[in-house]
């Protein structure tokens, strides 16, 4: 249940596990906190407004600054400017957003990533991609494309949402923010606050549920979403998006070809300045969520965790926690899904992501600009 611990069974022995040599040398000089006996917390470095991070296969890691800074942090500790980043609208919700690698990195070395950009009517999210040159000093992403836009750019700086995951099926997530505007959440002439699916490079795949309706409204995968900050695929290649609700009524979807959330008609919270939303239960079709919130935790990003660092959470999706400054372990069964476990963080956090050695890493996001911080999560040292 919320608030729980987990506790070390009896004869629980952590096994050594060989780190990358990156890893090893992350850790070095770093401060480490002991968090009760389930994990660790090691501080690895610091960052200004961080928002994403993606592993290579090195080990290095790509971490996002809102400002506009795509870092790579090298072996050393040291992270480096990543040139070619386009210039970003920095401001608000807004700026230099997610970053993913290509599943066939390997061989193509493309990164994708999310920014906001000013324009006609305001701003809008995009999606890009661009080969990283690690051969160069400073490392450089070349041949930058934006396959992706928000359509319409609105006014304001809220809930671009964002996200972008690849999935079991080779295609690109994203999700799409309804910018603080309600309406467009159900407009189907536009993508905002909206699930899209779409081919690697762009392209509408063919069996898409709205594929034969042309334009953007080809795009959509699902309709109907908030704020969504997190978007994952659990262990069965089922696709889960997070979101930020209203006041309270944060919400954890399954994401179904097709489906209607519901927002901003219906939703478990209501508006901030007091209006009352009806809740799901009152209209049957739209798709309810598995999870509400109620108060919120203000979630910030979604994991589904396979690593062996903590066998016993294999399985489990893991939350960044903005307002509740914690980390949160839910458990999924088919469609269900609850909250087990709630860990007090010292700061919000922002990202979550699984290492190649299997550790839990968090990025920090606090209010002011030196609060920024990346840890690694590991299991207690043996006493």
């Amino acid at each position: 249940m919320a608030g729980t611990r987990l506790k070390r069974s009896a004869g629980y022995a952590p096994a050594l596990t060989s780190l990358a040599l990156a890893t090893l040398f992350f850790i070095t000089s770093c401060s480490t906190t002991a968090h009760s006996d389930v994990f660790e917390m090691t501080e690895v470095a610091k960052f200004e407004k961080p928002w994403a991070m993606a592993f290579l296969p090195d080990g290095r890691l790509l971490i996002t600054e809102r400002r506009g800074d795509l870092l790579l942090l090298s072996a050393d500790g040291t992270p480096d400017t990543v040139s070619g980043v386009p210039a970003v609208n920095f401001g608000g919700q807004g700026g230099l957003g997610d970053v993913v690698l290509h599943p066939a990195f390997d061989d193509n070395q493309l990164v994708y990533f999310s920014y906001a950009e000013a324009g006609d009517g305001g701003s809008g999210a995009v999606v890009a991609r661009g080969r990283l040159q690690l051969d160069r000093s400073p490392a450089e992403l070349t041949d930058v494309e934006i396959i992706w836009r928000q359509y319409p750019k609105v006014s304001g700086q809220g809930h671009y949402g964002h996200r972008i995951a690849f999935g079991p099926d080779g295609y690109l997530y994203i999700s799409s923010g309804e910018r603080q505007k309600f309406d467009p959440a159900q407009d189907m002439q536009g993508n905002l606050g909206k699930v899209v699916r779409l081919n690697d490079d762009g392209t509408v795949p063919l069996d898409n549920p709205f594929a034969d309706d042309g334009g953007v409204t080809a795009q959509i995968w699902s309709l109907g979403h908030r704020n969504p900050l997190g978007l994952a695929f659990d262990n069965a290649g089922q696709l889960w998006v997070l979101e930020m609700g209203p006041q309270h009524g944060d919400e954890l979807n399954l994401v179904e070809k097709g489906a209607n959330y519901g927002y901003p008609i219906v939703s478990n919270g209501d508006h901030y300045d007091g209006t009352k939303i009806p809740d799901h239960d009152t209209r049957p079709e739209f798709k309810a969520p598995a999870v509400t919130w109620i108060p919120a935790i203000s979630p910030s990003s979604l994991l589904f965790y396979n690593g062996d660092e903590f066998p016993q959470w294999r399985g489990s999706a893991f939350i960044g926690g903005l307002s509740s400054s914690a980390l949160i372990r839910v458990t999924t069964d088919g469609a269900n899904a609850s909250e087990v476990e709630r860990f007090p963080m010292p700061e919000r956090i922002r990202a979550v992501a699984e290492g190649p050695d299997g550790a839990l890493w968090l990025l920090q996001d606090g209010k002011s600009d030196d609060a920024g911080r990346l840890v690694r999560l590991t299991r207690p040292a043996t006493p």
